[in-house]
C-alpha cells in the first residue's frame, strides 16, 4: 500500500481512534526519571522532547532540542510484560471462568522489540503445548511500530538483523520526522486492520521525496549503532569457548542478580507456585518470572546443578546466543542493549563476545 503522512494532531487522532475501538493503548511515557511503558489516555502522555543517554550500567534522561516523542532508545521495560506478565494467576479454587484477555494497542514498538515479540511467539505460542494466556493476548494486539533514525549508545540491532527498520508483524509503522513545520510521521500500512485505522484519521499520501528521506535516515541509523556483535558463527564460538578461562573473569564482575534476564525482551523462564489461605479452603496457582541466575533455578533433589557464578553466566549467554538456535531456530538476542544498561556492574554482552572471539582467534594462531 502507498505510504501516508500524518502530523502531530494525526498521531493524537490515532490514539483516540484506537481507544474508541476498545484497545488499551500502551506507549512510552516519562515517569520516575525513565521512559517507561504505560497506558495512554491521549497522545499528550507521550514523552515529547525527551531523549536518553545510556552506557554500561548507566541510564539518564536528557532534554532534546526538539519535540520528538520517539527520540529515545529502549527503556527498562519491554512489551513482554503485557503479553507474558511477570506474575499471573493460572487458577483459583473460587474462579468459575477464566478472565477475559485485554485488547492492547502497542504504540512505539521498535524493530528489536517487534522481533522479540516474534521470538516469544516461537517459544510460547508455537510450542508443543502453547501458553494459552500468551496466545490469547497476542491474537488481539494492534501494533504501531516505529522505525529508528537515532539509535542509542547501546543499540546493536543491526548486527542481530532486527533493525533499525521494523520487520514484519506491524499493523502500522511510523517514521518520525521533526522539522521547522512541526512533527510529521511517514506511515506504512502492514495489515488490513492498519489500513482501516489509517482511513479513520486525517492523513495525506506521502510524496516520494518524503519517503526517500525517511528511508535514508533509517538506513543511515544502521551505521550509527553504539555497539555490534563480532562477525561469524556465535553459536560455534560459544561451543568452542565452553572451557575458556574468560568465564571466571566475567564472573568476578557479575553479581548474579538477574537484572539482565528481567529486562530482556525474550527471556521467558517462569516458576509456578501453589498457595492456600490459612483455612485451607481457598487455593491459587500463580506463575511468575524466574531467572537462570537464581541459585535454586536448577535445584534437583539435594542441590543445584549450576552453583557457581561462572556456570550461570555461561549458561545464560550460551543459551541466548547459541543453543536457542537448536531449540527454536533463531537467536534469542535482538540487540536492544537493555542487559548492558541495567547491569549494575556494566557487563557488556557485545564486549564479552568480542573477547571470546579474540581469544579463540589467538588459540587458532
Amino acid at each position: 500500500m502507498n505510504s501516508a503522512v500524518i502530523d502531530a494532531a494525526g498521531l493524537g487522532e490515532l490514539v483516540s481512534v484506537l481507544i474508541d475501538r476498545g484497545y488499551r493503548v500502551v506507549g512510552p511515557t516519562k515517569s520516575d526519571n525513565a521512559i517507561v511503558l504505560a497506558e495512554l489516555d491521549s497522545a499528550d502522555d507521550l514523552p515529547s522532547g525527551w531523549g536518553v543517554d545510556v552506557g554500561p550500567g548507566h541510564y539518564r534522561l536528557r532534554r532534546r532540542d526538539d519535540d520528538a516523542v520517539f527520540g529515545h532508545s529502549a527503556g527498562p521495560q519491554s512489551w513482554k510484560q503485557f503479553l507474558h506478565p511477570p506474575r499471573q494467576k493460572l487458577w483459583s479454587s473460587d474462579d468459575a471462568e477464566s478472565e477475559e484477555q485485554p485488547r492492547y494497542a502497542f504504540l512505539g514498538v521498535r524493530g528489536c522489540d517487534l522481533a522479540a515479540i516474534a521470538i516469544l511467539n516461537g517459544v510460547l505460542g508455537n510450542a508443543a503445548h502453547p501458553d494459552e494466556g500468551f496466545t490469547g493476548r497476542l491474537r488481539q494486539i494492534f501494533v504501531v511500530a516505529v522505525n529508528c533514525t537515532e539509535p542509542g549508545g547501546l543499540c546493536f540491532c543491526a548486527s542481530m538483523g532486527t533493525g533499525p527498520a521494523v520487520g514484519p508483524g506491524y499493523d502500522l509503522a511510523l517514521t518520525e520526522r521533526v522539522g521547522s513545520d512541526g512533527r510529521r510521521y511517514v506511515v506504512d500500512v502492514g495489515t488490513d486492520d492498519g489500513a482501516e485505522v489509517l482511513a479513520s484519521i486525517t492523513h495525506r499520501q506521502a510524496e516520494q521525496p518524503e519517503i526517500d528521506s525517511a528511508q535514508a535516515d533509517v538506513t543511515g541509523a544502521a551505521a550509527k549503532m553504539g555497539r555490534q556483535m563480532p562477525e561469524g558463527d556465535l553459536r560455534n564460538l560459544l561451543v568452542e569457548s565452553r572451557e575458556s578461562p574468560h568465564w571466571e573473569e566475567v564472573a568476578s564482575r557479575c553479581l548474579t542478580c538477574g537484572n539482565c534476564t528481567m529486562v530482556c525482551p525474550t527471556c521467558f523462564c517462569t516458576n509456578v507456585e501453589d498457595v492456600t489461605d490459612l483455612t485451607g479452603e481457598h487455593a491459587e496457582r500463580w506463575m511468575e518470572w524466574a531467572s537462570c541466575f537464581e541459585f535454586d533455578f536448577t535445584f534437583v533433589h539435594e542441590g543445584s546443578v549450576r552453583q557457581s557464578g561462572p556456570s550461570r553466566y555461561r549458561h545464560w549467554l550460551t543459551h541466548k546466543l547459541g543453543t536457542w538456535h537448536d531449540q527454536f531456530g533463531t537467536s534469542g538476542c535482538v540487540g536492544c542493549g537493555r542487559c548492558i544498561a541495567w547491569c549494575p556492574t556494566g557487563i557488556d554482552i557485545t564486549e564479552e563476545m568480542t573477547t571470546l572471539s579474540e581469544l579463540a582467534e589467538a588459540d587458532d594462531d
